[in-house]
């Protein structure tokens, strides 16, 4: 059977729905404008969204955590716009409700609803501030500035102001849908500054920025209000559509319904993955022990290593169940092998080949892995040095399924010009480029396959960022990958599954162990409870998204 699947076979996942679905400001703003051609008002929608967002401060009153609305109440800070009059709506809810409430908008003309709700508010008896609140104001303040769609940076005032509350050991501020002075597209600064958050309550569907690496600063812990947009509205975005992964639950849905391999009950070890791992060196031996360690954790049923000579003798000690292959390598070595990986702690070349790699000076004899393994039918991972000694051309001409998991400096090696994309884009370019299925490593991952689909982590911990973590990523990733080929097929979405695994396990074990715990073998152990723990729904799943901060709320409107 071909390792390559056909895409009508492939069971969509995650689901394009609300919980997944990345969009874009442009992307989000067309779909309110479908629905308001449809005929829905837009008070109704700001009254559906401003009541879901004050439902969940409310939620969070008096609690020492992101939001809580302390005793001394809130400030809402009031754009010109629709997200101005979201926060009028809030400071209404709030103040009715009981919570102290000012409100502030340092612009004279604002769009005529919100200008509506401006004048309830003081009707109401709002106080309304003359002057910028102070920044060491001990209130909850609600950055209802500009939210999705920002272009240009909020102006030296507003940065001013917003620098000096984000320098406070305590920020105290809450952003609605997105933090005044950030890209909603690319997480980047406008300007100088921008509203630094405890809590960003994202309105309707994910706004792809805000779960990119320069935004989660900014951000704090990010939860998605949700508006019930209906699924004939989301199914106009474009089918290869970005999909968030981990998001609501702590990811416990995600992972429950992963296309995992399903080997046949009766399969013999030689028929649940047979891997191969080429790693470590003399002055990274450590890494072997790691990419063995997560290839263990996958399940896969024969694993085999060719490791340094100095690593060699004692392996059985850590790996009893690992068989050494022969050196030097082969073509006979890739046969009855379903999987290969390369690459974790190999160490410098001594040259660099135009359409080969050369072999570490401490393992002699391994040039000629290249030959043989682009020929090999299998799955190839190629991860670390195994990248950094890579041609792309090589990757062009490989006969099997092919996976890469750069690092930002390994991918502009090998892809200069696209090291200055997004990393949804960039991975996107390189995987149609190369035909491989690209991780592309960051605090938020990225993964994309060459017939245009793409995922993105949403949730991980970096308490887990350390030396050696990819090292059992890129085995997991491995071992997974031979487990579905000896099922009969393997497809890219696999490796996001493997992401997804070891972004959850390392939260798992921050939380349970401490961030001193959190080691690589520590994580390697947990994913080796991924498939029994992706079955069973427990405590542990809502603890799980307390403790990440990124979840999704839901909350009935009012009669």
């Amino acid at each position: 059977m071909s390792p390559w699947p056909d895409p009508a076979e492939l069971q969509p996942w995650p689901a394009r729905d609300a919980d997944h679905l990345l969009v874009s400001g442009d992307q989000m703003a067309a779909l309110e404008a479908k629905l308001f051609a449809s005929g829905l008002p837009v008070e109704a929608l700001m009254e559906k969204a401003a009541l879901a967002l004050s439902q969940r401060l409310l939620a969070l009153r008096g609690r020492r955590q992101p939001g809580g609305i302390p005793s001394c109440g809130v400030v809402v800070l009031v754009g010109p716009g629709h997200n101005g009059g979201d926060g009028l709506v809030v400071a209404r809810e709030l103040h009715l409700a009981g919570v102290p409430v000012r409100i502030w908008c340092p612009f004279e003309r604002r769009k005529p609803l919100t200008e509506r709700h401006w004048n309830h508010a003081r009707w109401l008896g709002i106080p309304i501030l003359a002057a910028p609140p102070a920044a060491a104001d001990p209130a909850l303040w609600i950055d209802a500035l500009f939210g999705n769609g920002q272009v240009r940076a909020p102006g030296a005032s507003l940065e001013t102001l917003l620098a000096a509350r984000g320098s406070r050991p305590q920020r105290g501020l809450v952003a609605i849908d997105v933090p005044t002075g950030l890209c909603s597209d690319s997480g980047r600064l406008l300007g100088s500054a921008a509203a630094r958050a405890d809590l960003t309550l994202c309105l309707g569907l994910w706004k792809r920025g805000l779960v990119q690496d320069p935004a989660l600063a900014w951000v704090g812990q990010l939860e998605r209000v949700d508006l019930g947009l209906p699924q004939l509205l989301l199914e106009q975005l474009p089918p290869h559509q970005p999909l968030g992964l981990g998001g609501p639950g702590g990811g416990q849905g995600d992972r429950c319904t992963a296309p995992r391999p399903q080997p046949d009950p009766a399969a013999g070890k030689y028929e649940r993955g047979r891997l191969l791992v080429i790693a470590g060196s003399q002055r990274y031996r450590g890494a072997a022990h790691l990419a063995l360690a997560g290839a263990t954790a996958s399940g896969c049923g024969s694993l085999r290593s060719a490791v340094p000579s100095e690593m060699a003798a004692g392996l059985w000690l850590e790996h009893p169940h690992v068989v050494l292959e022969n050196d030097p390598l082969g073509a006979a070595s890739f046969e009855r092998l379903d999987a290969v990986l390369v690459g974790p702690g190999l160490g410098a070349a001594t040259t660099q080949a135009t359409a080969s790699l050369a072999a570490p000076a401490d393992m002699a004899g391994r040039e000629d892995w290249w030959q043989p393994l682009q020929r090999f039918p299998g799955l190839v991972l190629i991860d670390a040095d195994g990248l950094n000694r890579l041609n792309p051309a090589w990757l062009q001409e490989r006969r099997g399924p092919t996976w890469i998991t750069p690092h930002p400096g390994e991918f502009r090696r090998l892809f200069p010009d696209l090291g200055g994309l997004p990393p949804l884009e960039a991975a996107a370019a390189a995987a149609q480029i190369t035909g491989a299925t690209v991780l592309l490593k960051g605090a938020r991952s990225v993964i994309a396959t060459a017939d245009g689909r793409r995922w993105q982590l949403l949730r991980a911990c970096g308490e887990a960022a350390r030396a050696g973590l990819g090292d059992v990523l890129a085995g997991y990733g491995a071992g997974l990958g031979s487990r579905a080929l000896a099922s009969g097929l393997v497809d890219g979405s696999l490796l996001a599954v493997a992401a997804l695994d070891h972004a959850q396990a390392g939260c798992h074990c921050a939380r349970e162990l401490g961030p001193g715990g959190a080691t690589p073998l520590a994580i390697a152990r947990q994913l080796a409870h991924a498939s029994q723990q992706s079955g069973s729904q427990s405590k542990e799943v809502g603890r799980n998204g307390e403790y990440c901060g990124l979840d999704a709320v839901q909350f009935p409107a009012k009669d």
